[in-house]
């Protein structure tokens, strides 16, 4: 059998597991064995018990932190490269780090640019990621990126609520771009929030762009962190009238209070996608797998097909 025909392996990051094993069934295969040995300092070494050698390999793990998350997908990465894998994608549905993506005040770093030099020299030779924080991201990258479109998922589900008067809202300037792209679909009114920050994670005023008395207003966004802005834009939005808020959040963060935040908000319901595990369950959140997204990309990359019909936006 030719090496191009080799059936390829898909390993999980140990943040990732239950979201890798559900991509691998949807793709027909079972996930590959990785040992993982600790150290008592908190140092920690995969190993692959399966042989890569001449296939392709499908590494999956979300980056968000601890750091831990990317060290050790950039070491399974190492692994896959000294174990003579002849294709190495990373498959890394949220890439965490990617609010870094450029230099916003002296003295600071690209965190995004490093963290995808170091995915580089691990070993990649493809990346695989969904609703990066900044779509130019990609070209901090020297190798393929396959950049999938969380709506490809979240729009079937809007669509299943048979909304009429809908309205689809950024909640900052800039998601405008997103939120247009999502009302292009659905041909709905948009509407954003205008807000300015006195520091990371907190709001000083907001004030919204466009009307919303008898909408029912769709929030949609590439994450939710602390839930702050989607409380506070939800909250504003039925005080100006509208019928009904809900949010579409690609990546649920959720740090801090966010899930109190959100409980305690006039949010009617929060999607999300599950390339991020939630910490707990919660009433008003609803989960959207990305799994068959994936799983369907993935089999296009090892049969080298086109992969666009997949990208609604």
């Amino acid at each position: 059998m030719e090496s191009h025909q080799l059936e390829p392996k898909i390993f999980a990051c140990t943040q990732s597991t239950e979201l890798a094993k559900n991509i691998a069934k949807h793709y027909g295969a079972n996930l590959g064995n990785v040992k993982i040995s600790k150290f008592s300092d908190g140092e920690f070494q995969p190993a692959f018990v399966d042989s890569v050698r001449g296939r392709r390999v499908f590494i999956i793990g979300s980056t968000f932190p601890t750091a831990d998350n990317l060290m050790e997908m950039l070491l399974m990465l190492d692994a896959a490269k000294r174990a003579s894998a002849r294709h190495i994608t990373a498959v890394i549905p949220y890439f965490g780090w990617a609010r870094q993506d450029r230099k916003d005040q002296p003295r600071v770093a690209i965190g995004a640019k490093l963290v995808a030099n170091l995915i580089q020299t691990a070993g990649a030779t493809r990346i695989m990621t969904m609703d990066l924080h900044a779509d130019q991201i990609q070209g901090f990258f020297e190798k393929p990126v396959d950049h999938l479109y969380a709506s490809t998922i979240f729009l079937p589900y809007i669509n299943e609520l048979k909304l009429e008067n809908l309205t689809i809202a950024s909640p900052d300037m800039g998601g405008s771009k997103r939120a247009y792209a999502y009302s292009k679909f659905l041909e709905s009114e948009v509407v954003i929030c205008y807000k300015q920050r006195i520091k990371a994670n907190v709001i000083s005023t907001m004030e919204l762009i466009g009307e919303v008395k008898g909408r029912h207003v769709i929030l949609v966004d590439d994450m939710i962190d602390t839930g702050g802005t989607l409380a506070k834009a939800a909250d504003l939005m039925m005080e100006k009238g509208a019928l009904s808020v809900r949010a579409i959040c690609t990546h649920p963060i959720l740090s801090g209070e966010a899930y109190k935040r959100i409980e305690n908000s006039k949010l009617l319901e929060l999607i999300v996608s599950d390339t991020i595990p939630l910490k707990r369950k919660s009433s008003k959140i609803k989960v959207v797998t990305c799994a068959p997204l994936f799983a369907d990309v993935m089999h296009k990359v090892q049969d080298n097909t086109s992969i666009s019909g997949q990208f609604l936006m």
